[in-house]
């Protein structure tokens, strides 16, 4: 038996949705199986924003529908996509003559759901375009984008995107400034226990006690080797400067900074941790010009954290900082 408060595992997904839009009820509402979207639909004559990915992950990704975040969030079983029929469905639900901007986040379940979908639109009128993210760097520094996986750096992607729309940009427009955020945003894991699957009680990966794996993926996957236990200085000073290297930041350049907790780790440790990677930043020059510490992604009860480096133009620190939502969970993290 688990030591979890559930009740029917085969029903875990509808209850957390269903307790969280009772929890939210003036901001999200339950749009249809497994589908939330917000509670007071935005004017039609703006860009909608949907995405999708697996539950288990909360507040992931749900936790960000509100205003100036996703208009909808499509969501599928612990751990998988939702499938192709379900995402065409909302992307039904939110046809518009501004379009619609589909995130994405780099597994194969996800990005086979939204192409089926997407072409599904296609042929019914619905415009739409994606925006793929790809942020892990646990595959290699000169890895293509393609064998990149997307972690939690889709949230701040979101905030961005989500807040351009509000202010009633264009599809192109959005798919502009969310595009050339990505392409300097890096996010590297690390873990030290693993979480167990909610459904089914098995553990995704063993760690002994004692040692951390740099590169561990979104559901546990392996990533780029284990190691003994280090302090938390060693393990923030290795992470922020692989992040660095591939992104070759410069003097004056204006950075984000997030330090996602998996499920597991405390804020006192998160704290700590950022405090080293805020230091190393500022000593190469770079201000920290937006940040947060807090739980956006998790993955159950794995132990460990994601660090999160973005470099900023200044319209994207506008739209992390300067542009309001109301999604419950982004306003209840960090600043």
């Amino acid at each position: 038996m688990m030591n979890k408060f559930i009740n029917d595992p085969d029903n875990l997904t509808a209850e957390l949705l269903e307790g969280y839009a009772m929890a939210y009820s003036n901001q999200v509402a339950i749009g249809g199986e497994n589908i939330i979207v917000r509670a007071h639909a935005k004017a039609e004559d703006k860009v909608a924003v949907i995405t999708l990915g697996g539950s288990g992950h909360e507040p992931a990704l749900s936790g960000f529908v509100g205003d100036g975040m996703l208009d909808c969030s499509v969501v599928g079983d612990i751990f998988a996509a939702p499938g192709a029929q379900r995402l065409f469905q909302a992307l039904q639900m939110f046809k518009r003559e501004a379009g619609i901007l589909l995130v994405v986040l780099n597994h194969s379940g996800d990005v086979m759901s939204a192409n089926m979908a997407c072409q599904l639109a296609e042929r019914t009128g619905i415009k739409v375009k994606t925006i793929l993210t790809h942020d892990d760097i646990s595959a290699g520094l000169d890895a293509p984008d393609d064998d990149r996986r997307g972690l939690a750096g889709c949230v701040p992607l979101i905030k961005i995107v989500g807040a351009a729309a509000e202010e009633g940009k264009s599809l192109d427009e959005i798919i502009e400034i969310g595009e050339r955020f990505s392409a300097r945003l890096a996010t590297l894991a690390v873990a030290m226990k693993s979480c167990t699957h909610p459904q089914n009680g098995m553990t995704i990966s063993d760690l002994p006690d004692g040692e951390i794996e740099i590169g561990m993926g979104q559901h546990g996957e392996g990533g780029g080797g284990r190691k003994q236990l280090i302090s938390a200085d060693d393990t923030a000073e290795e992470m922020i400067g692989l992040l660095m290297k591939k992104l070759q930041p410069k003097a004056g350049n204006k950075a984000l900074l997030i330090i996602n907790g998996v499920g597991a780790t405390t804020h006192m440790e998160m704290n700590i941790v950022y405090r080293k990677a805020h230091q190393v930043l500022e000593n190469a020059g770079l201000e920290v010009a937006s940040a947060r510490i807090g739980e956006l992604l998790t993955v159950q009860e794995q132990a460990g954290f994601q660090m999160i480096l973005g470099l900023l133009d200044d319209d994207h620190v506008d739209y992390l900082n300067n542009k309001m939502s109301n999604a419950p969970y982004w306003t209840t993290i960090g600043r």
